[in-house]
This record gives structure tokens, sequence and C-alpha cells, in this order.
């Protein structure tokens, strides 16, 4: 990326390379990340307690969470700040970036606090069981109540380089955490912690590595405050332009929705299938995390693609922003068919990789593998139609259209796919809840990209 300025990486390189430069840092720290995620349920499953699992997977909606609180400021800023590149208005860009990184201090303090005032209640409703309550309680305490801050404002700050044109550093920043986060997860869980303390060591890994990843992304974006349109200045947050605030809310309020309202199907989800067990609910927290592979893959080549799209949106070169959308929809698509091969011939390896079925839990555990690789199996098969929603969302945050990405938030998850979850497991039981996504998905996918296609001609027409 070094060999092209900011300015051509945007308007002239090639579309391959250009999504490359952008893409290829953010699939990396995606793909760490995603280790870092599913990491804690790989190295509880050693323990072969299903009850342990089942706990992280009950309380895993509540930290991803997170992820709606980050997109709220840091795809809302970072999609305004590259729009406001393309415009020549790098003051302005500032203001925003200074706006977004208060904004992200201010909404994770308020959910810390949340939650821990309605800890208790909050358990019972995710579905924690007498056996999981323990567990989940510790989880909580470490990576959402303590630990929000830091995990937010290191998604926002990333966010914000990312759009600026610094890919490479901010997927450093936040593959640093993850690689962290490995080596700390065994080393207190299984050494300086007693046994019965491996969920609580996990959760303090996490704690620890997202703590670190924040410093490193606060330094970085100070340094490169000098050179960019980027800014922590109290000052300039509290003088940006009225209109650029609501520009920030448009598209990161619809933005945080996306995933909280994915959060909030995930409960639903999780609460159905604990109906059938805990041994199911394993499962498919199992399932939900293996399946986060093409996932990740996929969300950093939207994320790379989304700057390019912003950018050229605003300044006008539409052949370029259409060149970069269809290149960025087939990379994907290509990836979703080789996760679905992969998934079907590997399933139970990979199941068997996060839970361990030898020990005093033996018989629990082998339970849970088997659930898991049915679940997966059929899961897998929604991953071109999910990745669809994806590309399509992040066109519309890209381009402004707030409005599109709120209501196609709102569809294909409380229209289609939650109401999918409650008819299918009535119909056929757990097996028709795991088939649920690929009904929901799709009727989303043809939802969004009939609201794409409309928002293009109206604004070709404009």
């Amino acid at each position: 990326m070094n060999k092209y300025s900011k300015k051509e990486l945007f308007e002239s390189v090639p579309v391959p390379k250009a999504l490359a430069s952008m893409a290829i840092p953010t699939i990396i720290s995606q793909l760490i990340n995603l280790i870092y995620n599913v990491v804690d349920t790989f190295f509880i499953g050693r323990t072969g307690n299903s009850y342990m699992v089942a706990a992280v997977t009950v309380v895993f909606t509540v930290f991803m969470m997170t992820v709606a609180l980050g997109n709220l400021f840091g795809i809302g800023g970072g999609s305004l700040l590259a729009r406001l590149m393309g415009l020549g208005r790098q003051d302005d860009a500032k203001r925003v970036c200074a706006f977004s990184f208060y904004g992200a201090i201010a909404v994770s303090l308020a959910y810390s606090l949340l939650v821990w005032l309605f800890l208790t209640p909050l358990l019972r409703v995710l579905g924690a069981s007498e056996q999981t309550e323990g567990y989940a309680r510790q989880y909580l305490w470490m990576t959402v109540i303590l630990g929000t801050l830091p995990v937010v404002l290191s998604a926002v700050c990333a966010h914000l380089l990312r759009n600026a044109g610094y890919s490479r550093q901010a997927s450093i920043g936040l593959s640093g955490g993850g690689i962290l986060n490995i080596a700390l997860d065994p080393l207190f869980m299984f050494v300086l912690l007693p046994p019965g303390w491996e969920v609580f060591g996990a959760a303090l890994a996490t704690l620890l590595s997202n703590v670190a990843a924040c410093l490193y992304m606060l330094v970085m974006l100070k340094k490169l405050s000098q050179a960019a349109p980027l800014s922590m200045s109290p000052a300039l947050a509290r003088s940006i332009r009225p209109e650029d605030r609501r520009g920030v809310f448009a598209v990161g309020v619809p933005s945080a929705l996306l995933n909280a309202l994915f959060d909030v199907a995930n409960v639903f989800l999780n609460a159905l299938m604990a109906a059938h067990g805990d041994q199911a609910l394993a499962a498919i927290g199992i399932v939900m995390k293996a399946e986060r592979l093409p996932n990740a893959t996929n969300l950093g080549i939207c994320q790379g693609m989304l700057p390019i799209v912003a950018y050229n949106f605003t300044s006008g070169d539409r052949e370029r922003m259409n060149s970069v959308i269809r290149f960025a929809r087939r990379t994907g698509l290509v990836v979703c068919l080789f996760s679905m091969v992969f998934f079907q011939l590997m399933a139970t390896p990979i199941c068997r990789l996060f839970m361990s079925t030898s020990g005093s839990y033996a018989q629990q555990a082998l339970e849970t593998v088997a659930f898991a690789t049915v679940f997966l199996r059929i899961r897998c098969l929604a991953s071109p139609v999910q990745f669809m929603n994806y590309h399509t969302s992040f066109c519309l945050q890209a381009m402004g259209d707030g409005r599109d990405t709120l209501l196609h938030s709102v569809v294909r998850q409380i229209v289609f796919y939650i109401p999918f979850m409650f008819l299918l497991d009535r119909l056929f039981g757990m097996t028709g809840l795991v088939c649920a996504v690929i009904a929901g998905e799709t009727c989303g996918g043809i939802f969004a990209l009939w609201l794409l296609r409309r928002f293009l001609k109206k604004a070709d027409a404009a």
C-alpha cells in the first residue's frame, strides 16, 4: 500500500489492487480477531465441560453487542470521513473524527453501567441455567462491565484509520490484540489459575489483550493526525457542524442497529435452543464460532470496500464505484462457495476442535459434537445469501443511505429471521430452528438487493 498515495489509492489504482490494498490487511485482522474470539471457546472446550461452553455461548451475544456500539461511531464516522475526503473537506473530516472518538467513550461507559445494573435479570433472559449462571457472570464482568471501553474504542479507531486510508495500521492494532489474547488464554486458564476458573481466566486474557490493542490505536491515531484528517481534540469534537453530526448518526445508527438486531436474533436463537438442552445450546455456540471463518473474511472485504465506494460516490466517479462493488461481490461469493464445501467435508473434526471428548464429561461432549456437526452442515448453506446481506448493507452505508440501511436491518431480522425461528422450531424442532437462518437470510438478501438498485437509480437520476 505504501507504493501509492492515499489519493491514488482511492481514485486511480486498478480496482483489484486498490481493494486488495484496503481489504487484505482488514481480512488478516478479522481472521486473527476471529481466532481470539473463538479461542476462549476452544480452550474452555478442552475441559470437556459443556456447562462452561454453554455459559460462554449464552453471554457471547452481550459481548458482541460491543460491535454494534463500535459501528455507531466507527462506521458512521468513518463513512462520513471518507465522503468528506472525497469532497476535499479535510477540516470537517477532522471534526468528525474527534466527535466519533469521544462519542465512542460515552456509549461504552453507558453500556457497561447498564449491564452492571441489570446483570442478574439479563442472565435470566439470556437463558442461563443454574449450572451455567456462575460461569456466565464471571465472563460478563471481565469482558463487558470492565471491558467494553477498550473494545469499542479500538474498533472505532480502527474504522477511522481505515477510512482515512490507513488500513494496515488499523489491522496491526487489532491483530496484535488478538495474538496477545491467544498467548494469554492458556497461561491464565491452565497455569496461573486453579481448576474451575477456566472461564474467568479466558475472560481476563480477553480484557488485557483488548486494553493493549486500545493503547496501540490511541498512539497511532495521535501520530497519524499530523498527516491525515484524524484528531482526538475535544475542541474539534465540540465544533462539529450540525449537519455532519447528523451525518454520523444517519449511517451509524442503522449500522449499529444492524449488528444489534443480529445479536438480538442470536439471543432468541440461544433461548429457543436452550429449551432443547445445554448440549444443544453448547453445540450452536460452537457452530456460531466456526462459521465466523467465512464471515470474517467477507466482512474484511466489505470493510475494505467501504472507503473506496464512499470516496468515489461523493467525488462523482460512479464507474469506478460500481467496479469496486462488483469486484468485491464476486470475491466474497467465491469465498462463500469454498467455505461451504470445506464445512460439509470437515464438519466433525472442526467441531471436535472446540470440545474434548475424553475425561469425566465424555458423554456430554460426544452429544454436543454430534449436534454441532449437523448444525454446521446446515447453517453453512446460508453463507452466500448472508454475504449478500453484508455486502449490500455496506454499500448503502458507504453512500450515506442510512434510511435504507435501517429498513434492511429491521426487515432482515424482525420480519424474516426471528419469525422463521419460531415457526420452524415449532414445526421441526431444533433442526428446523437451525434451518431458519437459510430462510431468513435468503429473504433478507433479496430485499437488500432491491433496496440497493432502487437507491442507485435515484442517485443516478439526481
